[in-house]
């Protein structure tokens, strides 16, 4: 979109991200102080677009904490309560971090947006420090393959709002909100975001860009948007 933007991920599926490290430890670096971090790096002009893993927060997450949880059905009592206690502990650790993360952005002035589902039961609706600041309840009307409820969270910055509804390509409303055998819960092509939502997104959420003949663009085609 001719906006300058850089990958930081531990992981490098597709070969195209900018950064890669952890980003875990960073965090708890910077909270900590005294160190240099990635976060020395980034100016309060700039922009953090955070999808922070939801693996402990989302709904499906929370299923797993009860006794009668499906996988658990094999194993003993004391079994069960082992793996409960287990995911209780490493929940408080993904929390604990994602708590830091904001503190880290909030002392330094850095803007920046937190992504997670927004689904019935997840963890962060009635347990995070602040309430979102937006939620899009349906993903598909900017274009994206599934419904997907989604939170997010604006700090140092807040957001825009615009109307950029693309729900014109079939594919995009094929896939249910319920995961399909192709693209189950947890699977990583659920997890992706349409090159369409990414646009939408930014232009109504971010950059507030009022779109012209949105169902025509690309997500390169900034020149078709206009302000």
């Amino acid at each position: 979109m001719g906006i300058k933007a850089e990958d930081y991920d531990i992981q490098d599926n597709f070969g195209e991200t900018d950064h890669v490290m952890d980003l875990f430890s960073e965090i708890d670096r910077a909270y900590e102080g005294g160190v240099q971090t990635v976060f020395d790096a980034i100016k309060t002009d700039d922009l953090i677009i955070a999808f922070y893993p939801c693996i402990f927060f989302c709904a499906t997450s929370q299923m797993a904490f009860s006794l009668g949880y499906t996988n658990y059905r094999c194993l003993s009592f004391d079994e069960k309560i082992e793996k409960i206690l287990k995911r209780s502990a490493d929940r408080t650790e993904f929390y604990d971090r994602l708590i830091r993360f904001v503190a880290v952005c909030v002392r330094k002035g850095l803007r920046l947006i937190i992504e997670n589902p927004w689904s019935e039961q997840t963890y962060l609706k009635a347990n995070f420090i602040k309430p979102p600041d937006l939620v899009d309840m349906d993903r598909t009307k900017r274009g994206d393959y599934f419904k997907k409820p989604t939170a997010y969270w604006y700090w140092n910055c807040d957001p825009t709002y615009g109307e950029s509804f693309q729900k014109d390509k079939e594919q995009k409303t094929i896939m249910s909100s319920r995961g399909s055998t192709s693209a189950g819960l947890c699977s990583e092509e659920r997890s992706m975001i349409s090159s369409d939502y990414a646009r939408n997104f930014i232009c109504d959420f971010v950059i507030g860009k009022e779109q012209s003949g949105v169902t025509q663009l690309s997500i390169f085609d900034l020149y078709e948007v206009k302000g």
